[in-house]
């Protein structure tokens, strides 16, 4: 994997680059879509794409439990598994340990949890997690790392880095297939210090990409964006960074200008499925009643195909009679309207003038 600077802003010092893949080039700053369990939620592949997007993440722990790494594998890899034929980032599994089981018991070995489908026990340990994304054959691997909550203290979150840094370097003994690169992933909770000394320890480990884990977790953005200045005069120059689990567009928005070059999150196609649509301003839940009569576009001006087809009185009427197409239309529409985003954000930054986009963007938007 190769890593190619095309801009930088010389308003803002945000920038525009390339990520050279086996399976396809990427261009960043870019969002990735969430595909769970080797699906982005009720849409084909050929959905995904028509929406701009160039890679899509998969999930360790879910494919794991099921069908199975070894399965997958078999069917030639998760690629052909899924007929995506973009890029893949697969996470380490260790966000759903945190997240989904409650019967998780961590030690310097690793996670033991019990499955969220049958109860059952099993354990990852950072060996573990790097064999099941090697028989994924994903692009983009991510090290196995410890998630701590947002209010836990200096001594515990310092324990948990440390833990990480320890399986990092687990993970980095493990050989990959030769297409595949592994991302290191910084932690160190809400603490400058800690995750400031989190990237530099981790920084040998990176080849050509790191990521910013344990943000987004329910603290303020206030938070998040101070621990992201904190970080950003130590990231590396020459390669991506990836903030984990951040799909908001003023997030990206703000991200971008301290830094960032990679997002992906499950929040726009989740909202999607209750009848809510991202728009420039904020969000509009189109199941609610104002727009029963409303026989305009999702957005005006979105280039989506379920702008260009539909009005919000049809997909009003088909989220309340829970039909399945009123939540991908707006799964499209969502992931389109990011990658819209992104493209902007890019030709602002190609323009040098990324810093008028993020304050006219955020003055208009409510969130």
């Amino acid at each position: 994997m190769k890593f190619e600077i095309l801009h930088t802003c010389k308003q803002s010092g945000a920038r525009v680059g390339r990520i050279y893949t086996e399976h396809g080039v990427i261009d960043t700053p870019c969002f990735m879509p969430v595909g769970t369990k080797a699906t982005v939620k009720g849409l084909a592949p050929e959905e995904v794409k028509a929406t701009g997007a160039q890679i899509v993440l998969s999930n360790t722990y879910h494919l794991y439990l099921r069908p199975g790494h070894e399965l997958i594998e078999k069917a030639g890899g998760l690629h052909k598994f899924m007929n995506w034929d973009g890029a893949i980032l697969t996470d380490s599994g260790g966000f759903q340990v945190f997240s989904l089981s409650s019967l998780r018991r961590i030690s310097d070995e690793g996670m033991e949890f019990n499955s969220f489908i049958d109860g059952s026990r099993h354990f990852f340990s950072p060996e573990k997690s790097m064999e099941i994304q090697r028989a994924l054959g994903s692009d983009i691997v991510m090290a196995f790392d410890e998630l701590t909550a947002p209010e836990i203290s200096h001594e515990k979150a310092e324990e948990a880095m440390e833990r990480t840094l320890r399986w990092l370097d687990r993970c980095s003994e493990v050989k990959l297939k030769s297409h595949q690169t592994l991302f290191p992933i910084i932690q160190g909770n809400m603490f400058d210090d800690l995750r400031i000394e989190s990237l530099k320890r981790s920084l040998p480990y990176a080849t050509c990409g790191i990521a910013i884990g344990g943000l987004s977790v329910g603290e303020s953005a206030e938070t998040m964006y101070g621990v992201l200045d904190a970080i950003a005069p130590y990231l590396p120059k020459e390669m991506p960074h990836y903030l984990m689990g951040v799909g908001t567009a003023d997030y990206i928005v703000e991200s971008v200008a301290r830094g960032v070059d990679m997002f992906d999150c499950v929040l726009p196609t989740r909202i999607a499925r209750n009848g809510t649509a991202m728009v420039r301003d904020g969000f509009i839940t189109v199941r609610n009643a104002p727009y029963a009569e409303d026989f305009t576009p999702v957005e005006e001006g979105c280039d989506c195909y379920a702008c260009k087809n539909y009005t919000r009185a049809y997909i009003r009427h088909l989220i309340k009679a829970d039909e399945i197409l009123g939540g991908r239309l707006l799964s499209v529409h969502n992931i389109r309207f990011l990658e819209r985003l992104c493209a902007e954000i890019r030709q602002a930054i190609m323009e040098d003038r990324y810093l008028d986009f993020k304050n006219e963007f955020m003055a208009q938007y409510k969130g």
